[in-house]
């Protein structure tokens, strides 16, 4: 991924953040999904007082891409935290991601709140996502 490509999800991601919804635990995520076509889909984590009902940024930046319209994943950027040096996924986030993923190989930048990021691959996040047999 280019330099320019890179700090525009980044900056997209912390953008994300800003509108995160965290009254019960404060830890604010937000992150930022390339589309197929291009586009640029943001998210937050969304908290409920119900925490099972609660919908992570990864997820919300995803759900937001298919909703209008796009299905084929090409890099997504998670942004967020209390200060650790990266915000990984979770396992829901991670299978979301898996799903989506126009390769295995797209890269997935973590970024922490102290500015330190990694990028890895889908692949790497999740080695043995679930598949339907046949797929």
């Amino acid at each position: 991924m280019d330099k320019e490509l890179r700090e525009k999800l980044i900056s997209a991601a912390w953008q994300a953040r800003e509108q995160a919804y965290v009254p019960y635990s404060g830890f604010a995520v937000g992150a930022a999904a390339l589309g197929g076509d291009g586009r640029i889909y943001s998210g937050c984590n969304i908290e409920n007082a119900s925490y099972g009902l609660t919908n992570c940024a990864e997820r919300t930046a995803v759900f937001n891409m298919v909703s209008q319209g796009c299905q084929h994943l090409t890099a997504i950027a998670v942004c967020g935290g209390d200060g650790k040096p990266v915000c990984f996924p979770c396992g829901a986030c991670r299978q979301v991601i898996a799903e989506f993923a126009m390769s295995k190989e797209i890269p997935v930048l973590i970024c922490g709140a102290d500015g330190s990021w990694l990028e890895m691959t889908a692949d790497e996040l999740l080695p043995h996502s679930f598949e339907l047999a046949g797929e």
